[in-house]
Order: structure tokens, then sequence, then C-alpha cells
């Protein structure tokens, strides 16, 4: 069992029957991370020059293959943070370096397959809400995801050239203490182990076979 496993309870995660405010008891106090803006850009480089940062395994034998490239972590580095609020309202400009780390598969010239390590270092900037001022500051983070099926090495700069598809969010966030409504504990259900029934199919089968027989052409 699990909370989505046919377990049916008043106190697990699912769709609401009836008022919704049937079963409210409590008033809670949680720690989480508020988002208040968020925006995503998607970009193509083109003959992004990317530099290997580490080999797996060490010391390839040059020139390399280019295969492919992607993201390794969903979670970006942000750095260089600049932020000018805006005369009106609360917008402001955000200015920030955003670092999101790939991982490249290539074959070396001995025919050895191996990744390198390297990053894709994007510079934004974009108008996005940020809260007033107040003693808990605010974070920009950043979530980036990168694809790369296109590429080539440069055996004189000894870089990765590669087109890639890149899609970074931009987050305006800060850690509260949000006061929420609350149904209570959840009650967790006892997992259910996996388990491979290898005969399951086949005792499933008909004995015999089911159906009209072909017609004839």
């Amino acid at each position: 069992m699990s909370f989505f496993s046919n377990f049916s309870s008043d106190h697990c995660p699912g769709t609401i029957s009836g008022s919704p405010l049937s079963g409210l008891n409590e008033k809670v106090c949680i720690q989480a991370e508020k988002i208040f803006d968020a925006g995503i850009i998607q970009t193509r480089l083109e003959n992004y020059a990317a530099a290997p940062l580490s080999f797996t395994p060490a010391e390839p034998t040059y020139p390399l293959t280019f295969v492919s490239a992607r993201s390794t972590s969903p979670v970006g580095t942000v750095t260089n943070v600049n932020v000018e609020r805006q005369a009106e309202g609360c917008c402001a400009r955000v200015q920030a370096t955003v670092t999101i780390p790939i991982e490249v598969a290539y074959v070396d010239a001995d025919g050895k397959e191996g990744v390198a390590s390297s990053a894709i270092i994007l510079n934004e900037d974009v108008l996005m809400y940020v809260p007033p001022a107040s003693v808990m500051p605010f974070t920009v983070t950043a979530v980036g995801s990168c694809v790369s099926p296109e590429g080539s090495f440069d055996a004189t700069t000894e870089n990765f050239v590669i087109n890639a598809c890149v899609t970074c969010i931009l987050k305006i966030a800060m850690q509260v203490e949000l006061l929420v409504p609350s149904y209570g504990y959840c009650v967790i259900p006892p997992a259910q182990e996996y388990s491979q029934e290898v005969c399951t199919g086949f005792f499933e089968l008909p004995l015999y076979p089911q159906g009209k027989p072909c017609s004839k052409s």
C-alpha cells in the first residue's frame, strides 16, 4: 500500500470529496519556501564553447568525438545578482549569472567511451516581482535543464563546441513561516513490496485461442 495504491482515508493526500471544511481541526505553522515570482527562459545556444572541467576516465587520448551532452542537476548556481527596484510598483530589474552543470559524453581516439563535466553559463536580465523590504531577505534561485544532441570537439582550444536547448527558471524565493489550515497528521499506510511473478502473465492466458478464426482472402 501507499497513498496512491487504493488507500482510502480522510487523513491522506488525494481528491476532496464533500465539503473541504469537513475535517479541518487546527491552524498549523509550517516552514516553507515561498515563491514570490518565477519566470521561464528557453533558448537555443549555437556553437557554445563548453570547457571540460574533469574527465572520467582521466587523461583521455585526443582527439575526442562528441556524442551528446545534458544537464546533470536541476539546480542552477546563481551568482553576480543585481536587483534594481523600479520607480513604480514592486517590479525590479534582476540581473544574474546562472551556471548549469552538464555532462558531455564522448569517445576518445582509442575508442574508449568517457564523460567530461562542464557547465553552461547564462547571463540573465529580466523584470520580476520582488517583495517589499523586510527583515527576512529574499533570494534569487534557478532551476536549469539542458540537452545537446549536436556538437564537436575543438582540438585547438580543447573545448567542446555544442548546440544546446536550454531551459532556465528564475525564482524570487524566501524561507517563511506560514499559517495554514490542517486536517491533522497523515495516516501512513504500509508500503507494498514489489514482487515480480514470472508466471502471472502466462497463467492468465486462455487455455485455447479465443475469437473467430481468420477469414480466407
